[in-house]
């Protein structure tokens, strides 16, 4: 074949380029193309022999299929077919028939009965709308096939307040089933109970199924429970609504088989009836009996409490001290009891499907937060409903109400609550060392929450691990994916250059240097895979060796010593917010009979002991602990009105000294005061016939005036006897020379010494007669209504601020402030405090000492005054410690610039600072805004 002419052209068919191998090909397509028709004709042979074989004896297979589809048949009827049957007579003694009644013992304080406890309401005002009710049947199942039977009669529509904002499930809800005895009131609330609801769902634990029909008003809703080992529907429980079945047998839970379950129903806005028997409102498909015809053998009755009065428990314990954990024993130890408080009302609504918006935790544990975005549940009128409920509703009931407990007249109004003639009032007093008991019970569950955080901390790093490892397997099958295109891309390459048609035209005269040249290739590809094999071999034991370092590492878990001795650990929310304490500790005493109570008992140490623990724990707190209800009195206000009045004039003393033309037009007015009082004195004299005297007086005033004036040596004078501040000569005040510095030191230190007085005689009570320095800026601000701005000073201890006030303000053993003046102290004598420190520094800085130079920060807007004060007075509080200032901009020495008013000194020119903000006493502070 001549392909000259074909050159440089691409042709339609490669085969042309290699006869052999086009030869060949064909060959082999012909031979797999006759196989394929051959295998085809013989499974057609095969198939059709089996059809003619079926058909020639039709007659034996149609009994069989018949047969057959009979069996279906019947399997479908018997699934459809109700396997509960008509109740066996029974001859055993049964139950009274009023025996079998609602439990208000075992019931939310919102279940109302009514028609003789027949009938059950809820109460819809305010928030308790918006909270589940439940109570307990007294009687519980433990063997047989029984049944009660609820009804809905009303719908309640109480005002919606927002309550879409908090709430999960229907407006009106009720949940029939079993509980256990002594467990959560509310169904579906955990694995103790199951029950279904009237949104057709059967609940058990976080279980929540559509297994059932819904129910509404006016139907009769019967729950029924088989527990009867010969039934083929043992230990199930079924629903039927108007005697129809509403759901197929549901098995009960496994941790439930061979328990008492007691009948249980959960409500909201909804009024039911309940029915126990011994008759049915409506007739099943079959007869069953009634719980309240139930045989003795097969039901377990709760015996009513007896013993005289109910109880009610007011705890007596110390914030943070472990009072909240005493309770929660306590209701652990004796389940009878009803906890009347806040902590348990958001409990409560918990359960009721509310919840609280985002980061909504706050207040504390004895009064918090309640932020649900519903108005009616946020205002707390759920609490005074149930304060006005509980004293009519015969319970054991505990009152944990830490701050109120601690108050002779908060206890008194408990008191007066529950009256005498209806419940034993008990005190139960908690201070000092803990019981043993209680001590063990507190290692217990931190050790309990230490092994959760354990287990947690492992899980988290095995789904580390895990993802690591996933993510490193995706790697690993993206490159080889990677490799594969790669390969592909390659081949198609070939394809399209020819290469693959030359290799195939070469083939038969090459097939010797193929076989050599795959070998080599071969045994590449095999140490390629031993190496990955070994990569994986490598991994796989690294991962065996962090298993095996965990499993060292998981010893058993453990308390450290310093956890072994912790009594009462911390909570996420204090016991009592810090302003709730600062108001009220200071009236904290022990409970008596003398108030009124039956018993007053002493659970960790005897009466002695636990009066001297609270005196010394007051006293602590009166040293270190705000006095958030101080006023400044009335000597205060009219002192400072005098200060701020004084303060003026001696800075215009100064500004007109400073002009000689006002210091001369005050030289002559002082000249002419003096010589009008002379002739005064005079006038005075003569009218009391003593013209002698008027005569040698005015001969003295002449004297004096031809006598030339005395020269006062200013740089040695001696300040503290100075005895007119406004000249010491020459016209010349004592101040003269004082810069912006000198007169910040000078306000700081009256301010500091009038503060420090003025608090011990508002506060007047004689174990504080001081306060913690870091709370200096909150009494200063509640003082003057400025912020304390330490930073101003330029130092960076507090030490270094008493230097430079010395004589007036020290600090005292245990770092309280101390005023060094007397009460009575002249306002003047400040001024030669500040003036004898002011000569003393300048002869430091002539003397070459720089660190002798004041280096203030001059504030530079005004202050915004807030109720919080101006914060402590230094990092962490601790007496020496001190923020450092920023850097200086203002020399010791300049011109005095006049203050915009009187009353504006210190406040208008007062910077806002968050100095020892850790103490609340920014403006800004959530303690300022509350």
């Amino acid at each position: 074949l001549d392909l000259a002419p074909l050159s440089g052209c691409t042709l339609p068919f490669p085969e042309i380029m290699a006869p052999k191998a086009k030869a060949k090909a064909a060959a082999a397509e012909k031979a797999e193309k006759a196989a394929a028709e051959k295998a085809a004709a013989e499974k057609a042979a095969a198939e059709k022999a089996e059809a003619e074989k079926a058909a020639e004896k039709p007659e034996e297979k149609a009994p069989e299929t018949e047969a057959k589809a009979t069996e279906e048949d019947a399997a479908m009827e018997d699934a459809a077919k109700e396997l509960e049957t008509d109740a066996a007579t029974d001859t055993r003694p049964a139950v009274k028939a009023d025996a079998v009644k609602l439990n208000f013992e075992d019931s939310t304080l919102n279940a109302m009965p009514v028609a003789g406890g027949k009938i059950l309401m809820s109460l819809s005002e305010g928030g308790m709308q918006h909270l589940l009710a439940s109570i307990r049947c007294n009687t519980a199942q433990k063997a047989g096939r029984y049944m009660y039977e609820v009804r809905i009669l009303e719908s309640l529509n109480p005002t919606s307040d927002g309550a879409g904002n908090g709430r999960a499930g229907p407006r009106q809800l009720v949940r029939v089933g079993f509980s256990l005895g002594g467990s959560s009131i509310f169904l579906g609330d955990g694995p103790s109970s199951m029950c279904f609801d009237s949104e057709g769902f059967f609940l058990h634990d976080k279980s929540r199924k559509r297994l059932s029909q819904k129910f509404v008003r006016d139907q009769t809703v019967g729950v029924l429970l088989n527990l009867d080992s010969a039934s083929p529907n043992k230990n199930t429980v079924s629903l039927f609504i108007n005697g129809t079945r509403a759901s197929d047998p549901v098995p009960v839970p496994e941790n439930l088989v061979g328990q008492p379950l007691f009948p249980t129903v959960t409500y909201r806005n909804v009024s039911v009836e309940m029915n126990f028997g011994p008759l049915a409102r409506s007739t099943l498909p079959f007869s069953c009996r009634m719980l309240g015809a139930a045989a003795t053998a097969d039901v377990e009755i709760a015996k009513p409490k007896t013993g005289g009065k109910p109880e009610v428990v007011f705890p007596v314990g110390l914030p943070d001290q472990g009072y909240f954990q005493w309770v929660d024993q306590f209701m652990e130890n004796n389940p009878g009891y009803v906890e009347l408080s806040d902590r348990k009302i958001l409990e409560w609504a918990g359960k009721s499907g509310l919840w609280t918006q985002r980061g909504a935790a706050g207040g504390s544990n004895d009064k918090p937060e309640a932020r649900f975005g519903i108005p009616s549940m946020d205002d707390w009128s759920v609490s005074r409903v149930i304060a006005a409920i509980a004293p009519t509703t015969p319970r054991n009931y505990v009152l944990p109400e830490l701050k109120a407990n601690l108050v002779a007249g908060d206890r008194e109004n408990a008191l007066v609550k529950f009256q005498g003639q209806d419940f034993k009032r008990k005190a139960v007093v908690m201070m000092g060392e803990p019981e043993k008991a209680f001590k063990e019970k507190i290692l217990a569950n931190l050790l309990e929450e230490k092994k959760a955080k354990v287990e947690l901390e492992k899980k988290r790093k095995a789904q580390e691990e895990e993802r690591k490892k996933q993510q490193e397997m995706r790697k690993q099958k993206a490159l080889e994916a990677r490799k594969a295109a790669e390969e592909a891309r390659k081949k198609r390459q070939r394809i399209k250059s020819g290469e693959e048609e030359e290799a195939k035209e070469e083939e038969e005269g090459n097939e010797e240097a193929e076989t050599k040249e795959a070998e080599p290739k071969e045994e590449e590809a095999e140490e390629e895979g031993a190496k990955e094999e070994g990569a994986k071999d490598e991994a796989a034991k690294e991962e065996e060796a962090k298993d095996e370092k965990m499993e060292e590492a998981d010893g058993p878990v453990e308390l450290t010593e310093e956890e072994k001795s912790t009594l009462f650990p911390k909570t996420s929310l204090p016991d009592l917010t810090e302003r709730e304490l600062a108001m009220s500790y200071a009236g904290f005493t022990l409970p008596s009979k003398a108030e009124g109570f039956d018993e007053v008992a002493f659970a960790w140490q005897p009466e002695k002991k636990c009066a001297e623990h609270m005196k010394a724990w007051i006293m602590e707190k009166k040293l270190n602990t705000r006095a958030e209800d101080l006023t400044p009195g009335a000597e205060f206000k009219e002192s400072w009105a005098k200060w701020q009045k004084t303060l003026q004039e001696w800075r215009r003393c100064q500004s007109d000294f400073k002009d000689p033309a006002k210091r001369k037009a005050a030289k002559e007015k002082k000249a002419e005061e003096a010589k009008k009082k002379l002739e005064e004195d005079k006038n005075a004299m003569i009218e009391a016939g003593d013209e002698e005297g008027a005569k040698k007086l005015e001969e003295q005033a002449a004297a004096a005036a031809a006598e030339e004036p005395e020269e006062v040596d200013l740089e040695n004078l001696d300040v503290m006897a100075v005895e007119d501040i406004l000249d010491v000569g020459g016209g010349e005040p004592l101040f003269a020379n004082f810069t912006y510095e000198d007169w910040t030191l000078l306000s700081t230190r009256y301010e500091l010494h009038l503060l420090l007085y003025s608090f011990k005689k508002d506060l007047n009570d004689p174990d504080r007669t001081s306060f913690d320095l870091k709370h200096l800026g909150f009494y200063y601000n509640k003082y003057y209504r400025k912020s304390w701005n330490f930073q101003q000073f330029g130092v960076k201890e507090f030490d270094d601020l008493i230097d430079l006030i010395k004589d007036s303000v020290s600090l005292a053993e245990g770092g309280h402030p101390k005023a060094d003046a007397a009460a009575d102290a002249s306002l003047e004598s400040f001024v030669k405090l500040t003036e004898d420190n002011r000569r003393e520094r300048q002869r430091r800085i002539d003397a070459g000492d720089e660190t002798a130079r004041l280096k203030f920060n001059r504030p530079q807007g005004p202050a915004r005054p807030g109720p919080g004060g101006g914060g402590g007075y230094g990092k962490g509080g601790g007496k020496g410690k001190g923020s450092p200032a920023p850097a200086p901009s203002y020399a010791q020495k300049r011109p005095y610039t006049p203050p915009p008013s009187a009353g504006s000194y210190g406040a208008a020119k007062q910077a806002r600072t968050n100095y020892g903000g850790g103490y609340g006493a920014s403006p800004s502070s959530a303690y300022g805004r509350r």
